[in-house]
């Protein structure tokens, strides 16, 4: 049974881990075993948005790309969130439309994304990853079919082991994400917060992964 990473930016190769690890349309890498791709908020240019679809649309088919993302919207930067809705929602459309799962960055705007997944009647797993608001924010989006990832924000601020202890285990995933945690000390973390062995935890993980992941 091996330790899933939901989401990396770092190019890790392990025996005993899976990592997701996230990868942008202009700057793609054969290195990585797994991965995600998607155009971030952050790095959306208006005048190369066509062409980075088409490479998603075409890396999206292999067997080793398990998710779009990350992608999403983010209220706190300065490309006007109408075209980030739009560019959120023709990725959307294209994991919908080949079924494969979706990794979230959302900032801000909970609502819209929860308003824009009913809207377009998106069916296939959606997972907000590096999740750190608070119980009400947490429990909104579980009741709407979502998946949390938690990683960094984990690790920095015990006082959320409260949020955690109100996550569903079929709906977690653990990340690591930009920072420099080892996902082993993540799952440690995890398991001694909620009081279950770091096998159990390890286990139930591994079961989301091949629920939401198909494999």
């Amino acid at each position: 049974m091996k330790l899933i990473n939901l989401h990396t930016h770092k190019f890790v190769t392990s025996e005993t881990e899976i990592h997701i690890t996230n990868q942008y349309p202009s700057t793609f890498d054969n290195s990585a075993t797994y991965f995600s791709i998607g155009i971030h908020p952050w790095k959306i240019n208006e005048t190369s948005i066509s062409d980075e679809l088409q490479i998603i649309a075409s890396k999206i088919l292999d067997k080793n790309c398990l998710a779009i993302g990350e992608c999403g919207l983010d209220k706190r930067i300065d490309t006007p969130i109408n075209t980030q809705i739009t560019v959120f929602e023709q990725q959307l459309l294209v994991a919908q439309k080949v079924q494969k799962p979706v990794i979230v960055h959302c900032v801000a705007a909970f609502q819209e994304l929860i308003e824009i997944k009913n809207r377009l009647n998106i069916t296939v797993p959606i997972v907000v990853h590096g999740f750190s608001k608070n119980q009400q924010q947490a429990q909104q989006l579980l009741d709407q079919n979502f998946y949390l990832s938690l990683g960094k924000h984990l690790m920095l601020n015990d006082s959320f082991t409260d949020v955690l202890a109100t996550i569903p285990l079929n709906r977690l995933f653990l990340e690591t994400d930009s920072s420099d945690f080892l996902i082993t000390d993540i799952y440690q973390k995890v398991s001694k917060s909620l009081s279950i062995s770091n096998n159990d935890l390890i286990q139930k993980i591994f079961s989301n992964f091949k629920t939401v992941f198909k494999t």
